[in-house]
């Protein structure tokens, strides 16, 4: 017994170099890594099978308490007995794979061990069969259970299906006096032996699938750092600028040896080797991108000659290219290039399919935000296109009447006419405009309602110097000049008085519009610039549009308020505007 178990040791320490040798491939690993669908099984079969045949085939031939042969055999004879490590592999695979992978394991190394001969034969094939299925039946219930195949559980099953082994033999084997024998030989070693080896297979096992959570951490953490930093080129969609920045930051992020990025039709930027003749914005320089493109599918070239570029001193000699898609539509493609064939690995392949999948949608959400700015671009022109009918029927009517009464003052009024609706259309059509244009707009505004209601409105201006230039939206002062002189005055017999203070503090431009009409009541201040509210007079709009299109055109960063009450006179609006222009939607 005691001279059994440093060979049993040495036969382990076969399997276990044989299992970290396959454990550098990636087929291993994927096996490995409890892959469940049927050509996975299969292979698994297969693999472990083998393990099995192995173990057979350097087992240590036994014949009553002596070591017969200990080299590779072929063959067993009639009165001997067979100890190895048989049982570790079917266990260790019927873990992995359920009871259907432990049975075809089971059939192929009992299979092969019946082969062998010997008076255990028949025992040794039952049992590896058993020993199969019980492993597959026990990882699975683990599993389901939500359970790992931890090195103590494998320890435990592999003692166990070989303490199995040892009662078949003593049930099944003839003479029973030999088989008791055999056991009393072989049973604790090769128990033992088994439990180890489980150990060690397990570790193994554990040790590829740390290695594979740590590279696709360390992947997933690559992309992550790649798409936080290029997000805001492609916010610009593609275009040379951004994409030079995106490929820099790639390549610098990336083992790749150049980065390129191309539309549709040609090379938007190109950085790394090769781009002394891979030019930006001169047409698609590789035969390989315009088959991307064609295709739109992944294309990988491992020598110069598949990545068919026309010069002849091209370093470049593996690429993987990659469409960009936006809405299923080939737009561009991204490309990684290699100067050594053996640096586009399948972690490269994978990073950067990784990179195309999360650049594509990036460029989705940059056509998404454009048509978005459109939208608000659209819907705040139309909203500065506003003007009242009834304004323009009064003003009429009014000049009118004075072009019989007073001519002068009639062709004053038309010309402040044509100023007003001059400025309503250059306003419909620009986003911004400068400060005293709004100014003239009011003044406009204000001569035709000064003179159907003469002596009835007074207006002060208080404006800091230099502030004349500043741009701010259109339509901004006059609809709350409008406002103020259909809602503050209507039932107010005194003269009507508006300051307009237009000042600038800590960044801001600062509009204050100050009455001296009837107060507005809280519940009435809640409502206005949050949504329409009813009005006897106008369309109730005027405070909700200009609230929207600030919020519209800075983003959040500008504000309007209102000051009143309803028992006291007077009503301030102030309206804030960042002068940075930071964030404006253009």
């Amino acid at each position: 017994m005691i001279t059994l178990l440093p060979l049993m040791i040495e036969r382990v320490g076969i399997i276990v170099i044989l299992a970290f040798l396959l454990s550098q491939m990636k087929s291993f690993r994927k096996l490995v890594n409890y892959e469940q669908n049927l050509p996975g099984k299969f292979q698994l079969i297969i693999l472990f099978g083998f393990f099995g045949i192995i173990s057979n085939y350097t087992g240590i031939e036994i014949s009553n308490h002596s070591i017969v042969h200990s080299e590779w055999l072929t063959a067993v004879g009639s009165e001997h007995a067979l100890a190895n490590t048989r049982v570790m592999g079917i266990g260790i695979g019927g873990l992995l794979g359920g009871p259907w992978v432990g049975l075809g394991i089971g059939l192929i190394a009992g299979i092969h061990r019946l082969s062998l001969g010997g008076f255990t034969a028949a025992a040794c094939a039952i049992s590896s069969v058993a020993a199969g299925i019980a492993a597959g039946l026990l990882g699975r219930q683990r599993r389901r259970k939500g359970g790992e195949i931890t090195p103590i559980f494998a320890v435990g099953i592999g003692m166990i299906m070989e303490a199995f082994q040892m009662v078949i033999i003593l049930l099944s084997a003839k003479p029973f006096e030999q088989a008791l024998a055999l056991v009393q030989v072989i049973g604790l070693p090769m128990i033992f032996i088994n439990g180890l080896g489980s150990l060690l297979f397990v570790f193994i096992l554990q040790a590829i699938i740390r290695d594979d959570q740590r590279t696709r951490v360390l992947q997933t953490n690559r992309a992550f750092r790649i798409t936080d930093q290029t997000l805001p080129f492609f916010r610009k969609g593609l275009n040379p600028d951004s994409c030079n920045a995106i490929a820099n930051i790639v390549l610098n992020l990336t083992n790749a040896d150049a980065i390129a990025i191309t539309d549709d039709k040609q090379v938007l930027a190109h950085a790394g080797a090769g781009s002394d003749h891979h030019i930006p914005l001169k047409g698609l320089e590789t035969g390989l991108t315009r088959e991307a493109l064609q295709l739109g599918e992944l294309l990988i070239a491992r020598s110069k000659d598949n990545i068919y570029c026309m010069h002849k001193d091209c370093p470049l000699a593996a690429a993987v290219v990659l469409p960009l898609k936006v809405h299923q539509e080939t737009v561009g493609t991204l490309k990684m290039y290699f100067t050594n064939p053996n640096k586009l690995d399948d972690v490269h392949q994978e990073l950067a399919e990784g990179l195309a999948n999360l650049f594509s949608t990036q460029l989705e959400l940059a056509e998404a935000e454009k048509q978005t700015r459109l939208l608000k671009d659209a819907e705040i022109k139309a909203l500065q296109a506003q003007v009242h009918p009834h304004f323009l029927f009064n003003s009429i009517n009014t000049i009118s009447v004075l072009c019989r009464t007073d001519s002068e003052k009639a062709r004053s009024l038309l010309l402040g006419l044509s100023s007003f609706f001059r400025s309503n259309l250059q306003g419909a059509r620009q986003l911004l405009i400068p400060l005293e244009k709004e100014l003239e707009h009011v003044q406009a505004y204000l001569l035709l309602e000064q003179a159907r209601f003469p002596e009835r409105y007074k207006m002060t201006y208080s404006l800091a110097p230099g502030l004349e230039k500043i741009l701010i939206p259109p339509f901004t002062l006059q609809p709350l000049i409008e406002n103020t002189i259909h809602h503050a005055f209507s039932r107010l017999n005194v003269q009507g008085e508006i300051t307009i203070t237009i000042y600038t503090h800590k960044g801001f431009l600062y509009i204050s519009v100050q009455d001296n009409g009837q107060g507005i009541s809280d519940e009435r201040i809640l409502e206005l610039g949050k949504k329409i509210v009813a009005s006897e007079k106008g369309t109730g709009t005027a405070i909700y549009n200009i609230k929207q299109r600030l919020d519209g055109i800075y983003n959040g960063r500008a504000g309007l308020s209102i000051q009143s009450n309803s028992c006291s006179p007077g009503t301030t609006i102030k309206i804030t505007i960042p002068m940075d222009q930071k964030g404006v939607s253009d």
